[in-house]
């Protein structure tokens, strides 16, 4: 028999021992040791261990060759209590065992200032109470994009004009003619192909969204503004497009949805948030009167500079303060009259101030304490109320047609949910043929746009309202970003979020 398998002697006295062996007890049967040591390292969890902290210690950018040449050293030589080594390929099983993916970074939402002090005292003391406020006017919106039935068991009143509230999201994106999809499925028989080169011409798009109505494009008439940025093209957007685009937006409105109380919101861009030229400003503002302090106003189209006295303060008695000397004044006919003047007229109408003769006109680089107010005079006039509360030439703008208009906090992106918007629709444009042609661009970003569905349009309102409701639960970005995904489909987190939301932070920490 061991002739007939190839074997030799020693096969058959095995076979002759087996056998006799196996008559005298049935159940004493030979066992093999073959595979009995292919057990990988990574079942010791020390091992393992010691491998993912390595990893960790180099950084995002790692390799399965690192492994390989962590295992090759001497030290874990000896701990194996062997001198192979492992192959690329092993390491990268390794790798994959060990949770890791070769894929493109996940991107999540922006950490830069995010928690700084000042944009959350925004987000949590001005933003958050005013955005709740409205959002209880609001339409409430299911996963399917129906209405939420629980709306009624609320208070659903509409303002105190009885309106319902609308609110339209802007934002501005800019698509790129040659944007299209890298990464797919590609036959080994494929060769290189002649490509493109750069980006290709650009073209912005602004454009106002609602979970309520979608796009603003009503009856032919839209409030969308295309845009060809760059410095031989239309230049670069302005204060004055942005208000142009409102008042647009505006006319529509009045038109088309004169039932419904319309509320513009905003990302905190410069060009958003710009004050008008003459505003209440105390940056640079003179310590003694002057006569050559004026705000600059830039011309426009060619035309020069021109200068203009400052606006009005506003006493604590709601009656105006001039800032400048009347013209016939002795001493000081039209000069400004200095922020220590101004200080001691506001201490007169009963401002709690310090006596700005005994204040520097400002600390060093405007760099003041901490937490202090009445440091110098320059810090005493910033924190006025008037001074605090100047508001914008958008919101002088759309108030004076009666909008509201409110923005967004600092770097919070995943509060404005056309962002999502902007996602689905690029996704959809890198998917039409590859053009350089402008036209193709534009007729394709159209084209985008359109084809963004309504009812997804609402999940991402719906997830916006959940990050709200989260920081508005006193959550920092790390948190709120683990409640929205936890508690994905809901408006809001429930009540007893913190208990899981605990344990799963001290689950994470520890592994």
């Amino acid at each position: 028999m061991a002739q007939v398998g190839g074997k030799g002697p020693w096969l058959s006295r095995m076979l002759r021992e087996w056998t006799i062996t196996f008559c005298k007890n049935h159940k004493d049967l030979p066992t093999t040791k073959y595979g009995k040591s292919n057990v990988s390292i990574l079942e010791d969890e020390d091992l393992a261990a010691d491998i993912h902290l390595h990893l960790q210690s180099l950084g995002k950018w790692i390799s399965a060759n690192d492994i390989v040449q962590y295992v090759a050293t001497p030290e874990f030589q000896a701990r194996l209590k062997t001198k192979k080594q492992i192959s690329v390929r092993t390491a990268q099983r390794w790798m994959k065992r060990m949770d890791y993916r070769w894929k493109a970074e996940p991107k999540g939402q922006y950490s830069d200032g995010h928690e700084r002090e000042d944009v959350v005292d925004y987000r949590q003391n001005k933003f958050l109470p005013k955005w709740r406020a409205l959002e209880n006017m609001t339409r409430w919106w299911k996963p399917d994009g129906s209405e939420d039935g629980n709306v009624q068991e609320r208070v659903f009143a509409a303002g105190p004009d009885g309106k319902v509230v609308v609110i339209w999201h802007h934002d501005e994106s800019i698509f790129y003619a040659h944007d299209r999809c890298k990464l797919r499925w590609v036959h080994m028989s494929e060769t290189a192909k002649p490509m493109v080169k750069g980006e290709g011409t650009s073209l912005m798009v602004g454009h106002f969204v609602s979970p309520d109505y979608g796009w603003f494009t009503r009856n032919l008439k839209s409030a969308r503004t295309l845009f060809r940025p760059g410095k031989n093209r239309d230049g670069y957007q302005t204060t004055e497009d942005i208000l142009q685009q409102a008042t647009v937006a505006m006319d529509i409105l009045d038109a088309d949805y004169p039932d419904k109380k319309h509320v513009f919101t905003y990302d905190n861009a410069t060009i958003h948030t710009a004050r008008p030229a003459n505003a209440l400003s105390a940056r640079y503002m003179q310590v003694k009167p002057n006569k050559d302090f004026l705000c600059k106003v830039k011309g426009s189209g060619g035309e020069s500079d021109t200068f203009v006295k400052m606006k009005d303060g506003t006493f604590k008695d709601g009656t105006p303060q001039k800032l400048y000397y009347r013209q016939n004044h002795k001493k000081y006919p039209g000069h400004f009259k200095g922020m220590r003047v101004l200080i001691k007229e506001r201490r007169k109408k009963g401002h709690n101030l310090p006596d700005p003769s005994k204040l520097k006109a400002q600390c060093k680089g405007f760099r003041c304490p901490k937490g202090r107010t009445d440091c110098c005079c320059r810090r005493v006039l910033y924190c006025e109320p008037d001074f605090v509360n100047q508001k914008s030439r958008l919101e002088e703008h759309c108030e004076a047609r009666g909008y509201e208009v409110i923005f967004f906090p600092k770097y919070h992106c995943e509060l404005n949910f056309i962002e999502q918007c902007w996602g689905y629709a690029k996704r959809i444009y890198r998917m039409f043929p590859l053009s350089s042609s402008e036209e193709d661009l534009e007729k394709n970003l159209i084209a985008s746009l359109d084809a963004v569905p309504l009812v997804s349009m609402r999940r991402f309102a719906t997830r916006s309202s959940r990050f709200g409701d989260s920081y508005f639960h006193g959550l920092n970005g790390a948190q709120a970003a683990w409640a929205n995904k936890k508690y994905r489909g809901h408006r809001t987190i429930p009540p007893d979020f913190k208990a899981e939301m605990d344990a799963a932070f001290t689950k994470n920490n520890r592994s």
